[in-house]
């Protein structure tokens, strides 16, 4: 059913003069950026007369730049709220295309096994309340592991992120201090730290500081072999993150939506077995009405491939894919996408 919708979508936006390209452009955030490329270019590699960009400048930036339409899509982690919403007139929809999990890095030089962190050793070391690595409280929970006696130094981001927000939705939920003097956002006052640009700007800082403690998305954290903790969840349980705790994490997510859902579902801190507790959906963030009937069509081919023959390469970069049951869901959504008044999902030929 996949593939032969994929192939009509595919026919009916790109019956196009010869030579003729369409040229769609998206902006937004880092935390998917490595599939996002992967997926542009096997995709533009693969797709006749369409030329995709993406460029990860953060969630915060591609929500203004789809907002101020600059951009044909945005990307984010963090989900547009009720009144950016209705600042564009309603004119979003959020469509989920992997998840991932954010992995606690830190460099501490000799210690080999993954350190565990509880959920109050997290915000206390980011609110600035734990200030060394050998504070008899994380000695509690790594018993077997030499801690040094130095500082810990917070890295953050420094620019607006979605992945901020998910660690803050996190830290929101298993901190009332942090719900308090902080909160959530793709911004935040930080109460102590150094900030860097990017994923990969805080990967660069903990990596380059001794002593440094950060969060990043799980592929960052693997791609630049960072030393990355086990974070303890609901349940009880010190977790690794891995596609198959973030696979976890979503399970129950999955409650909580149904056929009418917009997608924009928190799934921090779950209950079950097994469940990461930093984990997130990601977002692609398209317009319910486009002027260019082409470049609409053009697009909602490709977020459709993304949803379905996409997906396969998620594990292999450190996205968890998405549960096949949210695809018809998806698919409702595509089918409302219209431009000139006219929806420009064709359905199967």
């Amino acid at each position: 059913m996949a593939r032969s919708l994929l192939v009509a979508l595919i026919g009916s936006a790109l019956a196009l003069p010869a030579g003729a390209q369409i040229k769609l452009t998206g902006a937004g955030a880092t935390f998917p950026n490595i599939i996002y490329q992967d997926w542009v270019l096997t995709y533009n590699k693969q797709t006749r007369g369409v030329q995709l960009n993406y460029q990860s400048i953060g969630s915060g930036g591609g929500i203004r730049q789809f907002s101020e339409n600059t951009v044909d899509f945005g990307g984010s982690d963090a989900p547009m709220n009720d009144s950016a919403i209705a600042a564009v007139g309603g004119n979003v929809l959020h469509l989920p295309t992997v998840l991932g999990g954010l992995a606690v890095i830190y460099n501490l030089r000799g210690v080999s096994v993954p350190m565990r962190f509880t959920p109050q050793i997290v915000a206390d070391m980011f609110l600035g309340r734990l200030t060394t690595w050998n504070d008899p409280r994380i000695a509690a929970v790594n018993p077997n592991v030499q801690l040094p006696r130095s500082d810990i130094l917070v890295v953050h981001r420094s620019d607006g992120s979605g992945t901020t927000y998910v660690f803050t939705d996190y830290l929101s939920k298993v901190s009332p201090e942090w719900q308090r003097r902080v909160g959530r956002g793709t911004s935040v006052n930080w109460p102590v730290g150094l900030g860097g640009r990017g994923n990969e700007g805080v990967a660069a800082t903990v990596a380059q500081t001794p002593g440094a403690v950060g969060y990043v998305e799980l592929g960052y954290a693997e791609a630049n072999q960072l030393q990355h903790g086990q974070v303890q969840n609901r349940t009880g349980q010190f977790v690794t993150p891995s596609v198959e705790s973030v696979t976890a994490a979503a399970a129950g997510a999955m409650a909580e939506m149904g056929p009418d859902t917009d997608f924009r579902v928190s799934i921090t801190n779950p209950g079950g077995a097994g469940a990461y507790p930093i984990a997130s959906f990601t977002w692609l963030l398209l317009r319910k009405q486009y002027a260019d009937a082409a470049k609409a069509g053009a697009l909602v081919s490709f977020v459709w491939w993304a949803v379905t023959e996409g997906q396969a390469v998620a594990p292999r970069l450190g996205y968890a894919p998405l549960p096949p049951a949210l695809r018809p869901w998806i698919e409702t959504r595509l089918k409302t996408i219209t431009a000139g008044g006219r929806p420009v999902w064709p359905g199967p030929k």
